[in-house]
């Protein structure tokens, strides 16, 4: 931690005893001119293009004009979805005479997180090394050479408008105190998390590292409602995923029971949407009742691949119609008529958070008739409401389930959702990302495997031949996509995550150009990426414009860390092009985390699959033969998180797969190169490679 940050702890003090702008009602007025913004590719920028703030994008142009006038910088960060972002915004920046406060006295700038992660890392970073919550929105005020000194997130108008007030003031009149402090705070921030929390000697990967991080998971989980045991609830996809493949290592029939809990909890639960499929951000409480409406694709993309790993698991029917339902709504809501997949709904429609998807009893009532006593029981709604202001969450009771009632809910489904469909719909960010839509390409392509339903591999290769169209550019990536490519080139998240969705077509198909543009941009991260002193990756890449702190994404989150991603495809397509040293980085990269992962599975749980792919051992299956498509498809509806397929139909220059084509259906299974005998059927496959 750095030291004291005068200029945070000054603004703190005088911000609470400001009385310089006392205004009891704040005027809400939009410029009738557009502002810088109007030309953005972003939807969260073109939402503040009519703001009376003189705007500008994070960019030369804004960086220029702090340095030459000497203003501080004030930088505004969130997202097209964010329920607080909005309220700001319309409290504040549309208010014309907070604007000229803004104007006045700072080079103001708008960004949007999910087009620029990169600087969102380094200023959410500041903003709580100064003991502030992190946020969004997140505001930050930097020097005019972007060091940052003041930050915070949402402030009412009355508080902002005085905050500026003093920021100006202690900016003319300590700037010696504010400067020695933001260099400080920059050092503090430019420190690599490697540096802070790896630890020097040999570490190994075991067993025993699977069991510890599992005892960790099971002292921290909610045995009552599934998932960690604490409020708000995130899904944390990553974590079910790894514990899936802790039962298959170990057959702990604990590990199932928790999985089990947590999937059916959050499927009953509001932050399902029981009625047109998909799932919100997250729960706002411990019981998954109350969402925060918004609906983000990273979410859905990656609860695609665990619903459909659990159906492979288990053939329990409720995970099969979860990805089902969750798949219209992709098709319904979130897909461009390319092909590509939109970023996020906001949380509110109508100016109120979840209107869209709440009901109150009169509106039930309208809408089903003979039918509302029976919806009133099996979605737990009542007269007065169930949640705030009389409105009725949609939780399922599942104590009422059977194939007659679940056959009816169908029908009473289509009703609820012709009748929502007449509502204002919540916003649409329609933006589409490169790492997003990856993500969702993985999702498809899982639900694939378990369901052999040739429409979902449709979706998928519609979607990746959008991003090849649109986004891959001369040998680099670009960030997303609104009419036009955005002008920011990928991170290493976009890189990551489509190398992984190519890797994943390719076992999918057999359709060899899959791995062939999964190497060709494997090798471009790592020349453009990887940090050869400390053994990770970068997030921006070497040819990025520069900032104050050149970041290494490690931990997980909600979304797998970008060095967690990378690791684990150096660790594939190692085995499936045979490289030796690709699968030395993977594994280099992992031994160093050994510590973290036991004792942070669920901020390092994407590391953990890796790890327990280790630990157990790839299995890697090469099916040839004039039926080899049909036989990987057969072979793919089985629960198989230690097996990459090869294969092919004709003729292969895979390493793994040349001179073994032949007109015989044939499987191949191998481990570290060394083969059991060839076999014919699945049921032979499958006994080898549970029984190895």
């Amino acid at each position: 931690m750095p030291p004291p940050m005068a200029g945070a702890f000054f603004f703190a003090y005088q911000f609470q005893k400001s009385p310089l702008f006392n205004r009891n009602k704040m005027p809400h007025k939009k410029s009738d001119n557009p502002n810088r913004l109007i030309h953005s590719t972003s939807p969260y920028l073109l939402q503040h293009a009519y703001n009376p703030v003189d705007w500008y994008e994070w960019g030369d142009e804004a960086l220029a004009k702090a340095k030459r006038e000497d203003k501080p910088i004030l930088l505004s960060i969130g997202y097209s979805s964010c329920h607080w972002c909005h309220v700001m915004a319309h409290q504040s920046f549309e208010d014309s005479h907070i604007a000229q406060l803004m104007n006045e006295h700072f080079v103001c700038v708008k960004l949007d997180r999910e087009e620029r992660p990169d600087i969102d890392q380094v200023y959410m970073e500041a903003v709580q090394a100064m003991n502030q919550n992190g946020g969004w929105p997140l505001n930050v005020f930097l020097t005019p050479n972007q060091q940052p000194f003041f930050g915070g997130t949402y402030f009412p108008p009355k508080n902002w408008a005085q905050l500026l007030i003093q920021i100006n003031q202690a900016f003319q009149q300590k700037r010696k105190e504010i400067e020695e402090s933001a260099s400080e705070l920059s050092k503090h921030i430019g420190v690599s998390d490697l540096q802070r929390f790896q630890k020097k000697g040999e570490n190994v990967v075991t067993r025993a590292m699977a069991d510890k991080m599992f005892a960790t998971l099971d002292s921290r989980f909610d045995f009552t409602w599934g998932g960690i045991d604490k409020a708000p609830k995130f899904i944390m996809p990553s974590t079910w995923l790894f514990l899936m493949r802790y039962y298959q290592l170990t057959k702990e029939t604990k590990a199932l029971e928790m999985l089990h809990l947590t999937l059916k909890k959050i499927a009953q639960g509001g932050i399902y949407d029981q009625i047109g499929g998909g799932f919100a951000r997250y729960s706002v409480d411990g019981e998954w009742f109350a969402p925060h409406f918004e609906k983000m694709l990273y979410d859905n993309a990656q609860l695609l691949s665990l619903y459909s790993e659990a159906y492979q698991l288990t053939k329990d029917e409720t995970y099969k119609d979860i990805v089902y339902k969750t798949v219209e709504w992709l098709e319904r809501e979130m897909t461009s008529a390319e092909g590509g997949f939109y970023s996020a709904l906001d949380a509110d429609s109508e100016g109120e958070e979840g209107k869209f998807y709440t009901w109150t009893y009169e509106q039930l009532k309208e809408a089903l008739g003979n039918d509302l006593t029976f919806v009133l029981d099996y979605y737990q709604a009542t007269e007065a409401g169930n949640w705030e202001h009389g409105q009725n969450i949609l939780i399922r009771n599942d104590d009422l389930a059977s194939k007659e009632i679940e056959s009816r809910i169908i029908e009473i489904n289509k009703k609820l959702l012709t009748f929502r469909e007449k509502r204002e719909r919540p916003g649409l960010d329609d933006k589409i990302l490169t790492s997003w839509n990856a993500m969702t390409i993985q999702g498809l392509t899982d639900a694939y495997k378990a369901f052999a339903d040739d429409h979902l591999l449709q979706l998928a290769e519609k979607a990746v031949g959008f991003i090849e169209s649109k986004l891959l550019v001369e040998n680099k990536i670009y960030r997303s996509y609104k009419d036009k490519h955005s002008t920011t080139t990928g991170f290493l998240d976009d890189y990551g995550f489509l190398i992984a969705a190519y890797t994943s077509l390719y076992q999918v198909t057999f359709n060899e150009k899959y791995i062939h543009e999964a190497k060709k941009w494997c090798e471009i991260t790592n020349k453009e990426f990887f940090d050869e002193a400390e053994g990770f990756f970068h997030y921006s890449g070497n040819s990025s414009e520069s900032l104050i702190a050149r970041k290494k994404e490690v931990f997980d989150n909600v979304i797998p860390s970008s060095n967690a991603v990378m690791a684990r495809n150096l660790h594939h397509l190692g085995i499936i092009l045979d490289k030796e040293n690709w699968k030395e980085m993977s594994k280099g990269m992992l031994t160093r985390f050994v510590h973290l992962i036991e004792s942070e599975p669920v901020y390092m749980s994407y590391w953990g699959i890796l790890a327990i792919e280790m630990i157990k051992g790839i299995a890697e299956i090469v099916v040839v033969g004039k039926e080899a498509e049909q036989m990987r498809k057969e072979l793919h509806r089985n629960y198989l998180p230690f097996g990459i397929t090869m294969g092919t139909s004709t003729k292969s220059d895979l390493p793994l797969i040349t001179s073994r084509e032949r007109d015989e259906n044939t499987i191949y299974v191998c481990f570290e190169k060394t083969c059991q005998l060839p076999v014919h059927s699945i049921e032979a496959t499958l006994n080898q490679i549970y029984n190895t």
